[in-house]
């Protein structure tokens, strides 16, 4: 990858097109370049064997295809893998493959490190450090070694997709497009904490699925944990939520980090039923993982099911979700490249493992 050159990855259709129209090719050729690039995922344009010679010579004098190996990858116990990617800017992301029977996900990050600074994620103090492009985003998903397998894509890695939200858009649009991988929407979710206007464009433009991270029903303790209540209120959200319709389609979800002694209690969970009462969505439940220098800990599996069934009793459709890579430090909340970027994170730098 030439980092002097136009990287092709990340380019809609008519971008394509006016590339191809720019150097002298006819319009169509910009759908062969589309096709090459996101149905064959060539590795370089001279490739692109069904373009003349002479018109690959003159794309890529100018232009590359912008793919970029994982430079490393951990191995979980339980099949999840976490690789590291590069950024254009010199910058890593982590990206999180996990296998699961008969389906495949893929978390993916939209930025490096994050403006959010929840209390319980490692990605926001490692503190922000710029959007990923399109390409980056993009990249994650065509250069992975399990990409064929692949059945799900969740924006749930290191970021907030919502802050990045034109090349969260421009991604998934390539991501769900015809001339693009062609998946459904109902393939990818994007998560967020609720950003004021970015959230409900999203929900305009967009047909993916949408997750929120609740974390707490109570205005005040969600303050304390999640900054990003104070810029839109969990109540602003759910009432945002409601002019949607989730019940075909389209899924919502709530996201909700389960702290013992904290969120665990009769009185949050009757105040999810209150909240979310008459939304047509799903709550997952999941197991908190300690970080470094965080004074909060993970609920016990009795307390998470009582808390379930209520909910699942009083007509909240709600799971336990599976943790998944917390050997590897891969699991939700753990993923940071604070090392890499040489800042301290308390965690271990790819490869190594805690202590070393």
């Amino acid at each position: 990858m030439d980092s002097q050159k136009i990287h092709l990855m990340g380019m809609t259709l008519n971008e394509l097109k006016a590339v191809a129209k720019e150097a002298g090719m006819p319009a169509f050729t910009g759908g062969q370049i589309a096709k090459w690039l996101y149905n064959q995922h060539v590795r370089s344009i001279d490739d692109m064997t069904n373009i003349s010679k002479k018109n690959r010579e003159a794309l890529s004098e100018k232009y590359d295809i912008g793919c970029a190996d994982p430079i490393d990858a951990q191995h979980s116990k339980d099949g999840t893998i976490k690789y590291l990617f590069p950024t254009d800017d010199g910058k890593f992301i982590e990206t999180v493959y996990i296998p699961e029977d008969d389906r495949a996900t893929l978390c993916v990050s939209s930025q490096v490190g994050c403006k959010m600074n929840c209390l319980f994620c490692q990605t926001g103090k490692q503190g922000f450090q710029g959007n990923l492009t399109a390409k980056d985003i993009l990249n994650q998903v065509y250069s992975l070694p399990e990409r064929e397998k692949l059945t799900n894509i969740v924006f749930m890695g290191q970021g907030e997709p919502m802050d990045n939200l034109d090349n969260v858009l421009r991604a998934t649009e390539i991501l769900t497009a015809p001339y693009g991988y062609a998946w459904s929407p109902k393939r990818i979710t994007v998560s967020s904490v609720g950003v004021k206007k970015k959230l409900q464009r999203f929900l305009e433009e967009s047909e993916c699925h949408v997750a929120i991270s609740l974390h707490s029903p109570f205005p005040e303790q969600r303050a304390e944990l999640m900054p990003a209540e104070k810029g839109m209120s969990i109540e602003d959200v759910v009432e945002l939520l409601r002019n949607y319709d989730f019940s075909h389609q389209r899924r919502l979800s709530f996201e909700y980090i389960v702290f013992g002694g904290l969120n665990d209690s009769m009185a949050h969970a009757r105040e999810i039923v209150r909240l979310l009462k008459g939304l047509y969505c799903r709550v997952n439940l999941i197991r908190f993982h300690q970080i470094p220098n965080v004074p909060l800990h993970g609920a016990d599996e009795a307390k998470m099911e009582s808390f379930r069934d209520y909910l699942t009793h009083h007509g909240i459709f709600t799971t336990i979700r599976a943790s998944r890579g917390q050997d590897i430090y891969a699991a939700c909340g753990l993923l940071s490249t604070a090392k890499q970027m040489g800042t301290p994170s308390g965690f271990p730098r790819a490869g190594e493992r805690m202590g070393d």
